[in-house]
């Protein structure tokens, strides 16, 4: 079930969702320093950061990130389960709730099931694989005694001893019918890629069936680029990854960027991420974009 003492982050309207920006992998641990204080004095609201193999660390990554700043809020979307351990996962969350109280946002999901079979961590039921971890994570995070005995998750009476004072909440990466769906009953909020039109965007919350929960929230991936080839370059990328054409790019001037945001808010999102194309060409002016537009918003 979803933590009922999660701490929400909502934006203050529906049509006003908080602008964040992802730090794409790619981008050498030693550059993440440059784009995290960048974002932060860009006026940006969130930063979000990946975990995808085998580029850096996530919660690594997060933790430098919250180090190096004091007020941006810092998403991880996502851990990936079958790299993990529940309790593990709980006492690495809990650790970076307790030192950035308010800051940190935690999500987990699948993963690329092709690297998690690289890795040797592919399951046979990723839905019950999911489903376990979330399971026992909320009330890990709230302090709770929990005994597991699943058909991955295993637990014997595990307790936090330095539970978050102020529980972050847990999000879920999600994509098809059956991870939204579970994302509603047991999370605290959903991460959208792959960048959704916002008419998907509201298709997708309607999966969740948390549709007008203003408790519930909403983060939304969108890919962005600056500069005259900016449009060529997202679509070049989403043909080479395989998926299709983002419908809604976030491209243009930040007036122009910021009314698409609003789009997304009145479809639901919470949160709206610029995602910089993956050559890093132009990603700190992504960053400066987010930034521009979230003062806008």
């Amino acid at each position: 079930m979803p933590s009922s003492a999660a701490q929400p982050q909502p934006s203050s309207s529906s049509s006003s969702p908080a602008v964040g920006v992802v730090v794409r992998p790619q981008q050498p641990p030693e550059a993440l320093r440059e784009h995290a204080t960048t974002a932060e004095a860009a006026g940006a609201d969130e930063l979000w950061l990946w975990e995808d193999c085998f580029w850096a660390g996530g919660l690594t990554s997060s933790a430098m990130a919250l180090a190096w700043t004091s007020s941006i809020r810092v998403g991880l979307g996502l851990m990936p389960v079958p790299l993990r351990n529940a309790a593990l996962t709980a006492m690495e969350v809990a650790a970076l709730a307790r030192a950035f109280p308010g800051r940190f946002l935690p999500g987990v999901g699948h993963g690329v099931l092709d690297w998690m079979g690289q890795v040797g961590a592919r399951e046979a039921s990723p839905m019950t694989l999911l489903r376990e971890h979330l399971d026992v994570l909320a009330p890990l995070l709230r302090g709770e005694r929990v005994s597991a005995d699943g058909r991955y998750v295993h637990l014997d009476g595990v307790q936090l001893d330095h539970p978050p004072q102020a529980v972050p909440p847990l999000l879920v990466g999600a994509r098809g019918p059956k991870t939204l769906a579970l994302a509603g009953e047991r999370s605290d909020g959903v991460i959208l890629d792959a960048g959704p039109s916002p008419e998907q965007v509201a298709e997708s919350v309607g999966h969740t069936g948390r549709a007008g929960d203003p408790s519930f929230q909403v983060v939304v991936f969108v890919p962005s680029a600056v500069g005259e080839r900016a449009r060529a370059r997202i679509d070049a990328e989403a043909v080479g990854w395989g998926n299709h054409r983002p419908a809604t790019p976030l491209v243009g001037a930040p007036e122009e960027v910021a009314a698409l945001v609003r789009a997304y808010g009145e479809a639901g999102a919470t949160s709206v991420v610029l995602q910089p194309v993956g050559d890093g060409e132009d990603a700190l002016d992504v960053v400066r974009l987010a930034g521009a537009a979230a003062r806008l918003i």
